[in-house]
């Protein structure tokens, strides 16, 4: 077990405060009543290659990765930056479970880990059908245990590896057992971002690669029906609130009310904003994995699980 370390280096000592603006950033006027009165997004780190995957644990710390430099950071609800694991399997997309345990995208192997709090890794998923996945990007967790993960393929300079074994990029399905791994959207040219909504019934996923955003029904047995379009607009990463607001990632965040209406969009000045989540002791601020940064940005309204 890798001892955390703090990263004072990297760390930017950052409060959110109302009429300060703090550099990095842009913003439009917060109309939509979901940002915080007079609330604007904070660099709290920098200093990293790319963020990625940002998910919150039970406390509201969040966990995210620094990609190419292959490790999991944790911003602490105390606001304090450490390394929770390096190396980390170049992981991706993070969620916790109900267990504590912290499941990763892990990109070296095309694999999806599952973290032990003490760090233990147990390869869970590592091929489908005996070939290697393209590459497990993002990931939501089921409130029945199952897991969503998305599939798509981007080729890394660090693979030891040919081209994709899979004749798509899809979207899986792992039973809450973990012993039955099904693909449940295969008509997607890029599938990236997903989230799902508190009550299990639906689930986002976003086609980067087609710019749209789809909605579909979740079934009992995790087959995923009535595809809609729900708006024009694909995305890296997602997260959803307490209102069932939809929020999508690339430039800056877009904001999309549950009947796909933006209501919203904050400007991040940074060349890539990756992913979002929300976390905290209350969950209401909105973390945002941006380039080289980490930012936040205090809410009206509530994360409602490690997404």
């Amino acid at each position: 077990m890798r001892r955390p370390f703090v990263l004072s280096a990297q760390l930017l000592v950052c409060s959110i405060v109302a009429g300060i603006t703090p550099s990095g950033f842009a913003q439009d006027s917060a109309s939509s009543g979901l940002i915080a009165p007079g609330a604007t997004p904070v660099r709290l780190a920098d200093g990293f290659k790319f963020t990625e995957g940002p998910a919150c644990d039970a406390e509201g710390n969040v966990f995210f990765t620094d990609q190419p430099n292959d490790r999991i950071l944790k911003w602490s609800i105390d606001g304090e930056l450490t390394t929770f694991m390096q190396p980390c399997g170049r992981s991706n997309g993070l969620c916790f479970d109900g267990k504590g345990n912290l499941w990763a995208c892990a990109d070296a192997k095309n694999e999806l880990w599952c973290i032990a709090a003490d760090q233990t890794v147990e390869v869970i998923v590592k091929d489908y059908h005996g070939k290697l996945l393209n590459a497990p990007n993002d990931l939501w967790i089921h409130p029945a245990g199952g897991i969503y993960f998305s599939d798509p393929f981007y080729k890394r300079g660090y693979w030891n590896r040919g081209p994709s074994e899979q004749d798509v990029e899809a979207v899986y399905y792992l039973a809450p057992d973990h012993q039955s791994l099904v693909r449940v959207a295969e008509d997607l040219k890029r599938p990236n971002g997903l989230i799902g909504t508190s009550d299990g019934k639906t689930l986002y996923v976003a086609d980067i690669g087609a710019k749209k955003t789809y909605r579909y029904t979740i079934e009992e047995e995790g087959t995923l029906t009535n595809k809609q379009l729900f708006c024009e607009l694909g995305s890296d990463g997602m997260t959803i609130d307490n209102q069932g607001n939809v929020y999508l990632t690339g430039k800056g965040v877009t904001v999309f009310d549950p009947d796909g209406k933006q209501i919203e969009h904050i400007d991040i000045d940074e060349g890539w904003t990756a992913n979002v989540c929300f976390g905290g002791k209350n969950r209401k601020t909105l973390f945002v994995t941006a380039s080289d940064s980490l930012y936040g940005l205090e809410m009206s309204v509530q994360g409602v699980d490690s997404q």
